[in-house]
């Protein structure tokens, strides 16, 4: 930070939120600078236009300098108390500040804690452009609801007041007030400020939907699941705020030797001053050595690329993990609930001859929609609400399966072992890696159903991404069978399988990995992946609306849970790293360049302004640079 503010918001560091009274504060300082020059140029002024009285102008330039000089001290001695890396630009500021005083060279010690204080003004539009960015989303948590009461009546209320079990009813236009379930409706939702995706999300019945995200037609009725921090926005605003505070690697390592840089150039700078006498030489030594721009580099595009990845749904932990995940060489991740949806569907349909598929999906629907078994809610999707038969006389046999009563007779929906025990004659059963379900009305078998775990569509798309981009190496780690694995992993081009892994075999799985000197990223559902995905040099949980574990476990949510989204981690990481590289060549280089010029003279008689203004030129390249980062789009189209 520059000069004459960190005194009064030391907490207004590079990559860190300002407050509204360290705005305040900054504003003053410059409020300040203004009044300086204007004293300044009325001092100049007057010794021009009364060259006989010297002294008045020479009282006008002292004020001028006293003014901003005064916070420039307090800067200095705060971080002479309180050292870090943006401190060692206070000290050389009020050092230099005060040896020009020392010679008499009121005009730079009015001018240069000026031209430090409009640099530092510039370089805080970058800070407040972030906190902007987390402002916005964190008005999407803030809006009306509209509670129905047990009675059907609807209340408009604060959204900030609604708990978890509450009934809210969103209309067209509105926006959901929290994360919940649909109970019912169907519309389409704008999910983009929270998924960064430009396709409108389909809700219906049964779906998870997101606090924030836009109605954009339809009627919906929505149970509340979560509220607050707790929910998906709250828990996206909470991680980049966490992570603006966080110091990236390369930050701390400058911070730990900022005590000998500050000798270092001390000593430069008396060398300078002991060789050539020329006072405006050292001065400018001292100015032109303040590290803003290296001190800035990182920071600047860690919040930079921050910012993008929760544009395009992606939260980042923290600027450690950006630039980690840059470096990883393999790819270890889990099948069920990663590559999968992690939920049983219907995979096919083998009716008897003269068997309807509609007659197959209504019967199964009904008989699905009154038994708790997993198979049988799965297929209880295959008939909507409406749409069911009447049933009676239902019994469920436990782990076999359901029979009850129908206009067409005594139906069973079950196991193999189910239909056998109440004397249907069947076909022989299909090989299939996955549940299988058959069908039977009045003592006639209709079909088989083959249910399994339905591969993401974007599954295929995203390995090859993958190894498009350098990860060739990859492992399918599951707990499922290996036949089951096997299959999945030659269907999307996975080289390697371990199968039946329990999640500490997952885990030594992972430290063998690095132990072979792989740098693994770790991607999996955040749940019984959580000791592989800490394990992991990067571990990236799919989906912020599950378990807090997701949250705890992974250096990297995706909300989305788009497995495409995984390339495009990868990519913006390599990005920000080479932006970060070039930052710090420009931030290291510039200052080297403008120090050995100002300690061979070759600055000019006004060598400390003049380092000044180039000293904040370097700063402004390091946050252009950065900002470029914030162009980075990548929008994903519709499977």
């Amino acid at each position: 930070m520059n000069a004459a503010v960190a005194v009064e918001v030391p907490a207004a560091a590079a990559g860190s939120m300002l407050s509204r009274a360290e705005q305040r504060a900054a504003a003053r300082q410059v409020t300040l600078a203004m009044l300086a020059l204007g004293l300044f140029a009325l001092g100049l002024g007057w010794r021009l236009l009364a060259p006989a009285q010297a002294g008045v102008s020479e009282l006008l330039l002292a004020a001028a300098a006293i003014l901003v000089g005064l916070p420039v001290v307090r800067a200095g001695w705060h971080s002479v108390r309180y050292p870090d890396l943006h401190g060692i630009t206070d000290s050389l500021i009020a050092l230099a500040m005060l040896g020009a005083w020392a010679t008499g060279d009121l005009m730079t010690a009015v001018l240069l804690p000026v031209i430090m204080i409009f640099g530092h003004a510039l370089e805080e539009r970058s800070v407040i452009v972030s906190e902007e960015a987390i402002a916005a989303l964190g008005r999407l948590t803030s809006s009306r609801a509209r509670l129905v009461g047990a009675d059907g009546s609807v209340t408009e209320i604060d959204n900030a007041t609604l708990r978890p079990g509450d009934r809210v009813e969103v209309r067209a236009g509105d926006r959901v007030p929290a994360d919940g379930r649909v109970l019912e409706g169907q519309a389409s939702l704008d999910t983009a400020p929270i998924t960064g995706e430009s396709v409108p999300l389909e809700a219906v019945a049964g779906m998870e939907v997101y606090g924030g995200a836009i109605n954009l037609d339809g009627l919906l009725r929505i149970e509340v699941t979560r509220t607050g921090q707790e929910s998906t926005l709250g828990k996206v605003i909470a991680l980049m705020q966490g992570a603006e505070r966080a110091k990236p690697p390369i930050t701390r390592l400058l911070e730990r030797y900022a005590g000998r840089y500050l000798a270092l150039v001390l000593l430069i700078a008396a060398t300078t001053w002991f060789i050539s006498n020329d006072a405006q030489a050292m001065l400018a030594v001292l100015v032109a050595a303040c590290p803003c721009a290296l001190a800035l580099s990182a920071p600047a595009t860690a919040v930079a690329g921050i910012a993008v990845a929760a544009r395009h749904g992606i939260l980042i932990r923290g600027s450690a993990f950006l630039e980690e995940l840059a470096d990883t060489t393999s790819l270890v991740v889990d099948k069920t609930g990663t590559l999968t949806y992690g939920t049983l569907r219907l995979q096919e349909i083998r009716p008897q001859a003269g068997v309807e598929p509609e007659q197959v999906l209504h019967l199964a629907g009904s008989l699905g929609a009154v038994s708790s078994h997993p198979v049988s809610r799965a297929l209880a999707a295959l008939a909507p609400p409406g749409a069911r038969l009447p049933l009676r006389e239902v019994r469920e046999r436990h782990g076999l399966g359901v029979v009850a009563a129908t206009d067409q007779g005594e139906a069973a929906l079950g196991r193999p072992e189910l239909l056998q025990q109440i004397g249907v004659a069947m076909p022989e059963v299909p090989q299939h890696d996955g549940p299988i379900a058959g069908l039977a009305v009045n003592g006639r078998f209709l079909a088989w159903l083959l249910l399994a775990d339905t591969v993401r569509p974007e599954a295929a798309q995203a390995m090859a991404e993958l190894r498009q981009l350098g990860l060739n190496r990859q492992l399918l780690l599951t707990g499922d069978r290996r036949s089951v694995a096997q299959a999945l992993a030659g269907q999307l081009g996975i080289p390697a399988v371990q199968a039946q892994a329990l999640p500490e075999d997952k885990l030594k799985r992972v430290a063998a990995e690095i132990d072979s000197g792989f740098r693994p990223l770790v991607v999996g559902d955040g749940i019984n992946d959580s000791l592989a995905l800490k394990a992991g040099v990067v571990g990236i949980a799919m989906g912020a609306g599950g378990s807090d574990i997701a949250l705890a476990s992974a250096d990297i949510v995706l909300i989305g849970s788009d497995l495409r989204r995984l390339g495009t981690c990868l990519r913006l990481s390599r990005r920000c790293r080479h932006t970060l590289h070039v930052n710090v060549i420009v931030g290291l280089g510039w200052t080297l360049a403008i120090v050995a010029a100002a300690a061979f003279g070759l600055l000019g008689v006004a060598g400390a302004m003049i380092a000044a203004i180039l000293h904040n030129l370097s700063t402004l390249l390091v946050l252009g640079n950065a900002g470029r980062l914030l162009r980075f789009q990548e929008l994903l189209p519709r499977l």
